[in-house]
């Protein structure tokens, strides 16, 4: 039982574990999101040193931001310009930390790592997000749940914040226990022998490659995944919907739209979006209609697509990057978050798909009676680094990705690869591919040409920059095949890059 409210906070917090989810997203679907974000502005204007300091400094006085089309003409939040640029307590609530209890570090992936504190307070908006997956996904809400968590464990976002989150989801009444082995493969086997058969499902929380390394591992050490009615959570890389049919086809399930789902998260924001049933159904659909998809996206690769609460966190879009408003320790307002993506309200997205004849989930593959939320949709291609430039033609580890889960392919190969453009002794440039294999298979040269004829030929069908920038007589890349934990290449341990710029020496 909790003790009447004597805060604000107080009230917040007993909001959430008392209330209902569904009545949760009714009541946030009936506030203003540009009224939300235009009262965040005011808070930081009358809490948050350095964000006066930052908008003195461009000469804004915050007194003439009175409307949300003058929020939109605000300063972009930036890392170097803005949270490297100030001292961390004056980028917090009450330019102090005292309102913090817990903190992240990025990955400083893009320069040096930054903290990013929060209080459990603030943690409970990015619960909502587990608390649909949980709920609407893998109805947790009714079925003992073990949930295991392999992120890596530590400093990083990942871990102990879904472990926080999956917390709150047992305190409010989730019949759900929280395992917490990390990325540590001897110890997630142990707890899924030990504890899963006491429950009805369980759900596997980890990045994708680390994931498909455990089901795939587990497999080799006797695991009947298909027994523990397995779930899977992922977060971190865009993956491919062949790739989510292969781990559907790995756990036996028959409803990988249900079974699985991605969240989009990031250190400094929390989770932003979650896939969701109906999320996940528009992209598979699109899988299969690559021209459509290149209409809706604007590109051949498809990106991450995820339902979002607008109240929760404000979307903008800046010259095809997006740009995110948000209550935390550290207030985000249109910060730019540097992922290449775009936004598509919930009616326009089923507009977009009566013109291809869909007017029901049902034509999605879903249950006639699945109702789905009301909710608009964010999807990210990640960051715009992550390519390779070939005879002018850019391409994306997303499509190299495809070519590799085709059938006969996942009998050899782990899923993770290294692409990259290198050049011959006489100067001529090529495609190069690394392939993990999975454990015990060795190499042979029919594996690699086969590997190479599958990823030319959905380059051909996913990417119309190669199929027409590129010479048919180097449209056929070099596929080099290394063994599973290739130090070199896949050294075990390390958050994985599908891309080299620059062949290593």
């Amino acid at each position: 039982m909790f003790d009447a409210p004597t805060s604000p906070a107080d009230d917040v917090i007993h909001h959430f574990f008392a209330t209902p989810l569904n009545t949760l997203l009714a009541e946030r679907q009936a506030g203003n999101p540009e009224e939300k974000a235009l009262a965040l502005f005011r808070r930081c204007i009358a809490e948050v040193p350095a964000y006066v300091d930052f908008l003195r400094s461009r000469g804004i006085d915050p007194v003439e931001i009175n409307s949300c089309s003058a929020f939109r003409k605000l300063p972009l939040m930036g890392k170097a310009d803005y949270m490297q640029a100030y001292p961390l307590p004056e980028r917090c609530l009450g330019g102090s930390l005292k309102g913090s209890d817990r903190v992240a570090v990025s990955s400083g992936s893009t320069g040096r790592p930054t903290f990013w504190p929060r209080s459990a307070l603030h943690e409970l908006d990015v619960a909502i997000r587990f608390e649909q997956v949980f709920h609407d996904s893998f109805q947790a809400h009714r079925r003992s749940t073990l949930a295991v968590v392999c992120f890596a464990l530590g400093n990083w976002v990942g871990g102990l914040y879904t472990t926080s989150c999956c917390w709150h989801l047992a305190a409010k009444g989730y019949p759900l226990l929280v395992a917490t082995p990390g990325n540590n493969k001897a110890e997630i086997f142990r707890v899924v022998r030990e504890l899963a058969p006491h429950f009805e499902q369980t759900v596997l929380l980890g990045y994708p490659p680390f994931v498909k390394d455990v089901v795939d591992a587990g497999l080799a050490e006797g695991i009947d995944w298909p027994r523990y009615n397995p779930k899977l959570v992922f977060a971190g890389e865009v993956f491919s919907e062949e790739w989510r049919s292969l781990m559907a086809q790995r756990i036996d399930s028959s409803a990988p739209c249900h079974d699985s789902a991605s969240l989009y998260g990031t250190a400094d924001g929390g989770v932003l979006g979650n896939e969701t049933p109906l999320s996940i159904a528009i992209r598979r659909w699109l899988a299969r209609h690559p021209e459509a998809a290149r209409r809706l996206f604007g590109e051949s690769r498809l990106p991450t697509l995820v339902q979002y609460d607008p109240i929760s966190r404000f979307f903008e879009v800046h010259e095809g990057t997006l740009v995110v408003s948000g209550e935390n320790s550290v207030p985000l307002v249109r910060y730019h978050i540097a992922d290449k993506g775009g936004l598509i309200s919930f009616e326009d997205m089923w507009d977009f798909l009566k013109e291809y004849g869909l007017s029901t989930t049902s034509e999605l593959g879903l249950n006639a009676d699945f109702q789905p939320r009301n909710l608009p949709f964010v999807y990210v291609f990640g960051r715009a680094d992550f390519t390779v430039s070939y005879y002018g033609a850019n391409i994306y580890p997303e499509n190299v990705t495809v070519g590799l889960e085709q059938t006969e392919i996942q009998a050899w190969a782990t899923g993770k690869f290294v692409l990259e453009t290198q050049e011959t002794g006489n100067g001529d440039k090529y495609l190069h591919v690394v392939v993990e294999l999975l454990p015990g298979v060795e190499a042979d040269s029919r594996m690699a040409n086969v590997m190479a004829e599958s990823i030319r030929s959905q380059l051909l069908r996913l990417n119309s920059e190669f199929a027409n920038y590129t010479p048919v007589e180097r449209q056929l890349p070099r596929v080099t095949l290394r063994p599973f934990s290739d130090s070199d290449y896949f050294p075990a341990g390390v958050k994985h890059r599908y891309t080299r710029r620059k062949p290593e020496q």
